[in-house]
């Protein structure tokens, strides 16, 4: 077959039995649409609840509005492959999945990182953090951070858009991903490579580095507070964020930690459907059922619902 600028691919799902794949749409359909409720329900109670206007609260918004896009770009077409068994899809559809799942990626990364600066403003300097976090600057950091999302995503897309590949080539995913199509691809990918493995490490060891860091002072402040009571509260509002941090970059880490073109294991794949799917359906969980005020808020707007019925 000869090289093409613009072939057509096959993804090839999770599985090629008829019989799993109708057990797997209803699996991922289930967990799909439990990712969209729960984001909506965050994104309601936080927009609704004057008491939850704050910089942390702005943050979360942000991560669960993020979330939605997130498991909307890779699940719609996987959902689509295992109803109807056709994983096709041309390489401008296959360009534009791509850039839109390392933009919500990469923004995933980054309010992560801004959510522990957050908190380590909050805990070590609570005098000055009012001065420090302000609306404006919040919106300010949140459209900063959607910048540079888009800048880096837009250039990983621009350097696959220059590779050829043969047409109709089957790729061992259920969505497109840097690896498989550098691995696929019969250019010589060694510069592409090379500039997207720096342009991934500079953005996500960076945000990585922010959020240790800031949970390092967080945690000597913590330890300084002589109250048992008192280290048990500063640490409540970090626990949630913790338990995304943890299970965000354990299932990222573990693909990604390796040369593009190298990734193409099924390991990867259970990999990705983790930090694709099931991270970002249960980050509003994780936040709603440990946070006292959004479970509060969520109760004032359904008795409102059933006060209006």
């Amino acid at each position: 077959m000869n090289c093409s600028q613009a072939p057509g691919f096959i993804l090839l799902g999770l599985s090629s039995d008829p019989e799993k794949r109708q057990v797997l749409f209803s699996i991922f359909l289930v967990l799909y649409l439990l990712g969209l409720l729960g984001n909506l329900l965050l994104l309601l109670a936080i927009g609704a609840d004057v008491h939850l206007h704050t910089p942390m609260y702005f943050f979360l918004s942000q991560l669960s509005l993020v979330d939605l896009c997130f498991i909307t770009t890779t699940a719609s077409k996987m959902l689509a492959a295992l109803w109807t068994g056709d994983g096709s899809i041309s390489f401008s559809g296959c360009l534009t999945q791509l850039y839109f799942f390392a933009v919500f990626a990469d923004m995933d990364n980054l309010l992560l990182a801004a959510m522990a600066f957050d908190r380590y403003a909050a805990i070590c300097y609570p005098l000055h953090y009012p001065v420090l976090m302000t609306s404006c600057r919040c919106a300010v950091l949140a459209s900063g951070l959607w910048g540079v999302a888009h800048c880096v995503s837009l250039a990983h897309t621009l350097l696959l858009s220059e590779l050829s590949f043969h047409t109709n080539q089957e790729i061992p995913h259920f969505f497109c991903d840097f690896g498989p199509l550098l691995w696929l691809s019969c250019s010589d990918v060694h510069l592409n490579e090379g500039l997207m493995m720096a342009l991934a490490g500079v953005l996500g060891i960076s945000a990585f580095l922010c959020i240790v860091s800031s949970y390092g002072c967080i945690f000597y402040a913590v330890s300084r507070v002589p109250s048992i009571q008192g280290k048990r509260k500063a640490m409540t509002t970090c626990s949630s964020h913790l338990s995304v941090v943890l299970l965000f970059y354990s299932t990222v880490f573990s693909t990604y930690l390796k040369p593009p073109s190298h990734s193409h294991s099924s390991e990867e794949v259970v990999a990705a459907v983790m930090y694709t799917l099931v991270t970002p359906t249960l980050n509003p969980f994780i936040y709603s059922l440990r946070n006292k005020d959004v479970k509060s808020s969520l109760r004032r707007i359904l008795n409102m619902e059933k006060s209006q019925d």
